[in-house]
Parts: C-alpha cells; structure tokens; sequence
C-alpha cells in the first residue's frame, strides 16, 4: 500500500476544517450535525472521523483556530517599529484579521464565527480555558506596548497600563461584534472613531 504524505493529511485535515468552519457559520455549532459535515466536505464518515472524534472535536479545532487568528492579528500589528498611534495600531489588527488571505467564508461570517467561539466557552471548559490562555497573553504583551506610550510620555503616570490594554482588547472584540451582527463595520471608522476620541480636549468638560 502507498504511503500517504504527511502534505495529503495535512490538506486532508484543511479541506475538513474549512468545510465544517462553513457549516457552522451558517448554522450555528448546535445547529449543525456531523452529517451536515460530511456532506459539505464530500467525504466519508469514515475519512472525517481519522481526523477528528465527532463534533465536539472539530468545534475545538476552529475555536483554536479562530482565537489564534485573532492573537496573531495582535502580535503583528505590535510589531511595527516605530510603534504606531492606538488608533493605527487596533485599525490594523482589524485589518489584518480580516483581509488575510483564506478567509473564503467572508469578513461577516468569519466574525460571526469568533462571536460563537466566544459564547461557546460558556459551556465549555476545554475551550474556556483556550480562550482565558490566548487572553491572558494578549493582555501581557499589550501591557508591555502601553508601557512603551508611557515611556514616550503619552500616558499618564497613573494610568494603569493593564486597564488601558484591556480596554484597546475590549475595543478589538467589540468591533468583531459588530461585524458579525450588522455586517457594516469597516477598519476604518474604527480608526477614525478612536483617533476623534484621543483628541478630545477633557480639560473642556472636566
């Protein structure tokens, strides 16, 4: 028998992945059944389930994906020396989670996808604990990027640099949000909306 490539496993796993990551962007992680899987991949139960143990499984799978790619859109948009404005650094991570190539599903119902992601950790420990880890990094390394604006002398001293990256996180997460459920946010007026903010001048309404 011919051995099969690790490159046909791994392309194999892909065309799964992707296939089940549609099924349940349109109808949802309950909604959608193993069959519905299997049709969508046009492969045998028995060639999806060398990969993956059942539904459960794949839910798993994309859900690591998803808080990878939003991790990663964070970790490249950080990387930019010299270290862009808050307003130019979130617009590109909004950019860069969006626009990547691959995203066959579109932006909407690639949004739509994290959101329950999200709402599947409520349920779910194996995936709650997936979500808190990729947090809990993102929240250290975006600290460490406000304590650089600090040194530039663009914050307060007491400001706590933790609260401002959640809120920059929080900020990121409610865009996705939006996107999933309304299908009209654009990385731009996300940008611009926090670039309007940062020019308040508080000392008016203070």
């Amino acid at each position: 028998m011919a051995r099969v490539s690790q490159e046909h496993l791994d392309a194999r796993r892909r065309q799964i992945i992707e296939g089940a990551a549609r099924c349940f962007a349109r109808d949802g992680f309950h909604g959608t059944s193993m069959q519905d899987v299997l049709k969508e991949v046009g492969l045998s139960a028995g060639a999806v389930y060398r990969y993956f143990s059942g539904k459960e499984d794949l839910i798993a799978a994309i859900a690591g994906e998803a808080v990878g790619g939003v991790r990663q859109a964070f970790e490249e948009a950080a990387r930019v020396t010299p270290l862009p404005a808050p307003d130019v650094l979130i617009g590109r991570v909004a950019r860069s989670l969006f626009d990547g190539a691959g995203r066959e599903m579109g932006r909407q119902a690639y949004a739509g996808l994290i959101v329950q992601v999200w709402s599947e950790t409520l349920r779910s420990e194996r995936l709650a604990a997936t979500l808190a880890e990729a947090f809990g990094g993102l929240r250290a390394a975006w600290t460490e990027l406000v304590e650089v604006y600090r040194d530039m002398g663009l914050l307060t001293p007491e400001v706590s640099a933790d609260h401002v990256a959640r809120t920059l996180i929080a900020t990121a997460q409610g865009f996705i949000a939006q996107l999933a459920m309304f299908g009209d946010a654009e990385p731009e007026a996300l940008e611009s909306g926090l670039r309007g903010l940062m020019s308040m001048d508080l000392q008016k309404i203070s």
